[in-house]
């Protein structure tokens, strides 16, 4: 990813309509029970210090983005932009705060202020691709070199061992299973969906094509694991339901686990719902505790949630329960090895918010780990990135336009500009190339195969 593919694309968003919503704006006064890093500005020395960094390095970095930053005396900071193209704008509300949360949390502290209401956006995806498109270089190199001394780490209980991890998932996973079913589509399928479009034509799916092609998703995983009449398959994070119920209308028998309570009970119902009692078991259960042995073995989006360093132990147990001539089909957010190494035991925004202990793996680290740590080998890779960043657009466009419904719920405007931020955040990741997502096929080394490392 270079900085030019990003600063196109953000150009070309910049230059389509504002976003089709209205983004609620924060109450006069937040509720410092329920959001106290948002409730109160940070005012320690040690914050209004940096905060004066933070705010020096940010207007340093933004005069030469493709970006328009736009204060509340009238200045506009941001790189000069050619006749005819117009650049994402960026309103500081509150220059002052904005300093000092950046300045305090890093980039915590600029999802944070985007919460607090500090800074706003017409189009907040466009501008967060500036950002991802520049990541590496935003702040200049000698003081990257310090953030491992500066910047928060992960706290040791959001580390995933099998003692943290319930709860862990349960932060994110038993929100309500009526607030996702306000943003995801009837299949009730919250990863990457697999469009028939591509090129630009992909760029404008609709809603009403959504489910199809979750279900396609679906389908070629089930294919590429070899799922038909009597398979035993292994599902390890259940989701709610969508690709047990398939593989059982495939005539196959499906164990399936999850750590959260709230999928496990509405899957269940879909389940019964769709006569495949008997076909399916859900069961609350961390990966590590799976017994048997399956002919298949599928995971979408779960290899995120171990944490880096329960990778060996994540296909370690999928060997173990993988039956001779069995195959594994996973999919996989990925993102480049290098900033996974420079990244790994990072303590972000995302992992305060919304998935704590959450590691994306790269392509790289899955090979190696896999090779010399397991038997098994990666056979075919199918790279979608593309398509992740307009499932990620339609669940954005249907969670703002259901804002109502969101706030009847019970989750307030701070949770609201939270899950935008997260959405649009997760879809600049996946325009600008910084992020993927893989359907990757697994299955056991071959007699005579070189083996790189111990086989296990």
């Amino acid at each position: 990813m270079t900085e030019a593919t990003g600063s196109g694309a953000a150009a070309r968003r910049a230059n389509e309509a504002a976003a089709p919503y209205t983004v609620p704006q924060p109450p006069a006064v937040v509720d410092a029970a329920i959001w106290p890093s948002i409730a109160t500005v940070p005012a320690s020395l040690k914050a209004r210090v940096a905060g004066r960094a933070a705010d020096a390095i940010f207007k340093a970095a933004v005069r030469r983005l493709p970006l328009e930053v736009r204060y509340p005396d009238g200045t506009v900071l941001g790189k000069a932009a050619t006749p005819g193209v117009t650049y994402p704008v960026m309103t500081m509300n509150r220059p002052e705060a904005f300093a000092a949360r950046l300045g305090d949390g890093g980039l915590i502290g600029l999802g944070e202020s985007f919460m607090a209401g500090d800074w706003d956006a017409d189009n907040l995806t466009a501008v967060m691709e500036v950002f991802a498109a520049s990541v590496g270089t935003l702040v200049p190199e000698p003081l990257q070199k310090l953030r491992a001394f500066y910047l928060p780490r992960q706290p040791r209980k959001e580390r995933n061992t099998e003692q943290n991890t319930r709860s862990n998932i349960s932060r994110h996973y038993d929100l309500s299973n009526e607030l996702f079913g306000t943003f995801l589509d009837e299949t009730m399928t919250y990863s990457s969906a697999l469009f028939p479009e591509s090129g630009e034509a992909l760029k404008s799916v609709a809603w009403d094509g959504f489910p199809a092609a979750q279900q396609a998703k679906i389908d070629r995983l089930l294919d590429k694991a070899g799922v038909t009449q009597g398979t035993r398959v292994l599902e390890i994070g259940t989701g709610w339901g969508e690709l047990a119920l398939r593989a059982a209308q495939r005539g196959a028998t499906v164990y399936s686990v999850t750590l959260s309570s709230e999928q496990q009970e509405l899957a269940r119902k879909r389940i019964a719902d769709a006569g495949y009692t008997d076909a399916v078991t859900i069961e609350l259960k961390d990966y590590r505790a799976v017994e048997g042995e399956y002919d298949a073995v599928v995971s979408v989006e779960m290899i995120e949630a171990v944490g880096f360093e329960y990778w060996a132990t994540y296909f370690q147990t999928i060997e173990r329960v993988l039956a001779p001539g069995g195959k594994v089909a996973i999919q996989a957010i990925t993102i480049a090895h290098d900033r996974l190494m420079a990244t790994r035991t990072s303590y972000t925004w995302v992992h305060k918010y919304i998935f704590p202990g959450g590691v994306i793996p790269s392509v790289r680290a899955i090979e190696d780990i896999t090779e010399k740590q397991t038997g098994l080998r990666v056979r075919e890779r199918l790279a979608m990135g593309e398509h992740y960043a307009q499932t990620l657009r339609l669940w954005e466009e249907r969670f703002m336009a259901r804002s109502a419904d969101v706030r009847a719920l019970g989750f307030d405007e701070i949770f609201q500009r939270m899950w935008l931020f997260y959405l649009c955040y997760s879809r600049a990741g996946f325009e600008t190339g910084y992020l993927d997502v893989q359907q990757i096929v697994l299955d056991r080394r071959r007699v005579g195969e070189a083996s790189n490392g111990s086989a296990q």
